[in-house]
């Protein structure tokens, strides 16, 4: 007799990495990932804290706490961590959604909403983007009914780059009812650089039932270390804490976040150049005959549809490793130079004739 296990589990679909180099030497543009390594400062704390791995690391996080609450002027009750802005959501969506209760967000959108609301054992409710890769915010609107929990807005967009603007997301929340939390995600936040974006925070100050996701693992390039947070109300960054994982939050996470916190001039030199390379690659991809959406994160989204399969394989031939969503379309994360040149090049081969 096999082991009892929830049957609606077996049916989820496991959250997939991005491709992982190979040993080809192809360029991993897959997970949008910082591609610059580590700030020597940083690493240097890190070094130091090594001989302390043996204790147990602060579980409330105090000192990141601290001055994540005085950056965005919040108190610090406001401010819940976790391994990673998605292990925030999920401590969110367990916080509040569970048998019978829905959860809204737009589709397509970052791969784990669905995974994880149903973890939670939750209904996920997807609207599609609009034609133009947006949030059709009217429409999730349109979903909300009396079982609605939790409504998440990904803003920028993973993985298309678009975003919501600040008079969008006045007009959504006028709508959703108080007793409806919505999360903005922004865990591409740095990257943003259209001053027509909502501000989530701005929002937090101003909507008694708003949340922030922020994560350090894109623009502060702590991926590998797992450290993200919610700016939320009182009482619900306190049932966040209730259902977060003990000491979930390493204490080299904190030491790096704290240590990249004091060196944010040398990081938005490097989130500076990113961008840079991002409108430099979106420029040459239209100039060379395709059709993008502009973007407001650390990526582009090429809508392939159909031919997502082959446009993949023939990435995979010119050394570039990009994330395929199959029938939809592929997520290529902007790397150094060097790199966006090869996938600039592979782009290229992907549209001649010759490759289909």
């Amino acid at each position: 007799m096999m082991v009892q296990q929830r049957e609606a589990i077996s049916r989820l679909p496991a959250y997939k990495q991005g491709a992982a180099a190979d040993g080809s030497g192809a360029f991993k543009l897959s997970s949008n990932e910082n591609p610059f390594p580590p700030l020597a400062s940083v690493t240097g704390v890190l070094a130091s804290a090594l001989g302390e791995i043996h204790l147990y690391p602060s579980m409330a996080v105090a000192e990141v706490t601290d001055r994540i609450a005085a950056r965005f002027d919040v108190d610090a009750s406001n401010v819940a961590f976790g391994a990673g802005s998605v292990e925030v959501l999920s401590q969110i969506i367990h916080a509040s959604a569970g048998a019978g209760d829905e959860v809204i967000f737009a589709w397509r959108s970052f791969e784990a909403y669905p995974i994880l609301v149903q973890v939670a054992g939750a209904t996920p409710v997807p609207v599609a983007l609009t034609s133009d890769e947006r949030h059709d915010l009217n429409a999730m609107a349109d979903a909300i009914t009396p079982q609605t929990r939790l409504i998440l807005v990904c803003n920028p967009n993973n993985p298309t780059g678009a975003f919501v603007t600040i008079d969008e997301l006045h007009t959504f929340l006028a709508r959703v009812p108080e007793n409806v939390l919505v999360v903005v995600d922004e865990a591409y936040v740095h990257f943003n650089r259209d001053a027509s974006s909502a501000v989530g925070i701005d929002f937090f100050h101003r909507y008694p039932n708003v949340a922030v996701l922020h994560t350090f693992s894109k623009a502060y390039g702590l991926a590998g270390l797992r450290i993200g947070y919610a700016i939320a109300p009182t009482a619900v960054a306190a049932n966040l804490r209730r259902v977060a994982l003990p000491f979930g939050v390493t204490a080299l996470a904190q030491r790096a976040a704290l240590a990249s916190l004091d060196a944010e001039a040398e990081l938005t030199v490097r989130i500076d150049q990113i961008v840079a390379e991002r409108t430099r690659v979106l420029t040459a991809l239209r100039a060379n005959g395709w059709r993008v959406t502009d973007s407001q994160g650390n990526f582009i989204w090429l809508r392939t549809g159909d031919d997502t399969d082959r446009v993949n394989a023939a990435f995979i031939t010119g050394g570039i490793l990009a994330r395929a969503f199959p029938s939809e379309g592929l997520r290529v994360t902007i790397g150094t130079a060097e790199q966006n040149d090869r996938f600039l090049v592979a782009a290229t081969a992907a549209l001649a004739p010759a490759t289909v």
